[in-house]
């Protein structure tokens, strides 16, 4: 099977099977509000940025587990993965949302508010590692964050990575997205690909394999949306 280049597919390969998940487990507990951002992201360009409901609903039911109280989003979009987030967490809750463009946000914006979250989000307008190096110049030890969502540049995971074991707190969880890279990494020879999706693939088979070598954390990943690696900090 051909992957389209530079578009998403969900990994399971089978559509009525996918569908039979969204409609239903996922549709009937989706929010109003991020129903209606969902509708209104499909009208975007670059649509497929968004994070998938059931992926969404994977993070907020593990925000709920945790207890996550603050977090960090790194990639923003319209921000359905971050609405997803500011309703999982509890009223004292925070979420700092890092994107580099702030007019996608603005689509979101709207929604956010009726939704009635948008006190809980700190959205700011930068490249992620400009602001992650700020935040660990400026952090405490008691201010740590519980839990981060990456879903920016692909090929920086890997310094996004180091700077974030030291901004997430030990037994803290750092979510990795699109890891899998809609099955891409184990594309069979002879697959055509864009050579940006060739060289985003070649860079998560590093990426992957560093990631399971790593003796700081524990992982899983997950075969949801285009694939979450899960890390939990140990030291």
């Amino acid at each position: 099977m051909a992957i389209p280049a530079g578009h998403a597919i969900h990994l399971l390969q089978n559509d009525a099977l996918y569908k039979y998940i969204l409609e239903t487990s996922v549709y009937p507990r989706e929010h109003e509000q991020l129903q209606a951002l969902r509708e209104a992201t499909k009208k975007q360009e670059w649509h497929f940025w968004m994070v998938p409901p059931e992926e969404c609903q994977h993070l907020s039911i593990l925000l709920k587990l945790m207890n996550a109280k603050k977090t960090l989003e790194l990639g923003v979009f319209t921000g359905y993965s971050l609405l997803a987030a500011a309703l999982a967490l509890p009223t004292e809750g925070k979420v700092t949302a890092i994107d580099i463009n702030r007019s996608y946000f603005e689509i979101g914006l709207p929604f956010i508010q009726k939704a009635g979250v948008e006190d809980k989000i700190n959205f700011i307008e930068s490249e992620a590692l400009s602001a992650l190096d700020k935040m660990l110049q400026e952090v405490k030890e008691d201010e740590l964050f519980d839990f981060a969502f990456v879903d920016a540049d692909k090929l920086n995971y890997g310094e996004y990575h180091e700077r974030l074991l030291k901004l997430v707190k030990i037994g803290g969880v750092i979510v990795y997205d699109d890891t899998l890279w809609s099955g891409r990494v184990v594309a069979p020879v002879g697959t055509p690909l864009s050579e940006y999706d060739a060289k985003v693939r070649d860079y998560f088979l590093k990426f992957n394999k560093f990631l399971a070598a790593d003796s700081r954390i524990e992982i899983s990943q997950v075969s949801i949306g285009d694939g979450l690696t899960i890390c939990m900090r140990l030291i």
